[in-house]
């Protein structure tokens, strides 16, 4: 499971920075989360363009 670390989080033979993707087992991905050191990370979210609503005209009177 991937994780985004919301903290810093390094060990003798690694760091994490704040921000950074980390991929860990299930187990320790729920353990990172309830601790609030991390939330979820899904890389497969869709960008979307919106197209603006056309300006509106009108007519002068007269």
């Amino acid at each position: 499971m991937k994780v985004k670390m919301l903290v810093g989080l390094s060990g003798p033979t690694f760091y994490i920075e704040p921000g950074g993707i980390y991929e860990c087992d299930d187990s320790e991905a729920t353990r990172l989360i309830c601790a609030r050191y991390a939330v979820p990370f899904a890389d497969d979210q869709i960008e979307r363009a919106i197209v603006p609503p056309a300006p509106e005209r009108r007519k002068k009177k007269g």
